[in-house]
């Protein structure tokens, strides 16, 4: 068995919730090794994916920062006219998520673009449990999200782990307590050049996530939350200190780090349990009674 099969069993049998219609935990174990994934990313254009860019409208992909080329997401700048100007920009898919194990490919090519803060240096991510891009005003330079981020060795022999969490506008409970830092390193080792890395997430609602890099878990923590600064002039009343946050939009970043993406995948763990249903799903570990479908 992989080791993200162990976690995934190991997961579920701390976290999953009763229902009145599921199966118990017993019957489930044997069939969770069959999961249900659905890809995010058709492999030919951004059909279902939507660009918010600083400075830029809703929708508006300038430069082409996001583009498609042999089965990738590709992040390019090679479009922008003068420096970076802080163009921070995400590709956000267009339906949110609760429950779910996401998984996908990365590398990092090229070098940053000009006058792009060090930081981003072989930096880049993917947010989850985002606010919806239609809701960020022009000037709103991060999403209210939580952040896998990704990075990579710059400086032989110094360490630069990767699948790490990030909190623009957002708290998590890391070791029992809410924890201040911006980001918690996660345990991965360092990655240099530009390698393909296989990031993956587990999470379940407003409580546990779980970070995975190479089939390895390297990082957990719960009760993700709205809190926290990084995030700029954003709509008040969007942000609200301390509300959990149980779903939200799932996003690739763009920071000035040329980055592919591929292998861009979804297995939702939120939906019918009920064995009578047309749709039940024997990999679901959260109940939604509202989605059974029933043959009359």
């Amino acid at each position: 068995m992989k080791p993200t099969s162990y976690l995934f069993l190991f997961i579920i049998g701390i976290t999953c919730i009763s229902c009145s219609t599921s199966k118990a935990l017993k019957n489930q174990i044997p069939i969770v090794e069959e999961p249900e994934w659905k890809s995010l990313f058709n492999g030919t254009d951004l059909t279902n994916w939507t660009t918010k860019i600083h400075h830029y409208a809703v929708g508006d992909n300038h430069g082409q920062t996001f583009r498609v080329n042999d089965d990738m997401i590709q992040v390019r700048y090679d479009q922008y006219e003068g420096d970076f100007n802080d163009r921070y920009g995400h590709l956000y898919y267009d339906e949110p998520y609760s429950y779910y194990h996401l998984s996908m490919e990365y590398r990092f090519v090229g070098e940053v673009h000009p006058g792009a803060p060090v930081f981003v240096v072989k930096n880049s991510g993917v947010m989850f449990h985002s606010q919806d891009p239609r809701t960020m005003p022009v000037e709103q330079d991060w999403p209210i999200s939580v952040e896998m981020q990704f990075l990579a060795g710059v400086s032989e022999g110094v360490d630069r782990p990767t699948g790490n969490m990030c909190s623009p506008g957002t708290d998590v409970v890391y070791q029992g307590r809410v924890d201040p830092r911006h980001c918690i390193n996660s345990s991965s080792q360092t990655y240099y050049g530009d390698q393909w890395v296989k990031a993956e997430m587990i999470v379940l609602g407003d409580s546990l996530v779980t970070h995975i890099i190479n089939g390895a878990p390297v990082l957990s923590y719960t009760q993700p939350q709205m809190g926290g600064g990084v995030a700029n002039r954003y709509d008040p009343e969007i942000k609200i200190d301390g509300q959990l946050l149980s779903e939200g939009f799932i996003a690739l970043q763009s920071e000035g780090q040329p980055i592919d993406f591929k292998n861009i995948k979804i297995k939702n763990l939120k939906g019918c349990m009920d064995p009578n249903a047309s749709n039940y799903g024997a990999h679901f570990i959260k109940c939604d009674p509202a989605t059974c479908r029933y043959s009359r």
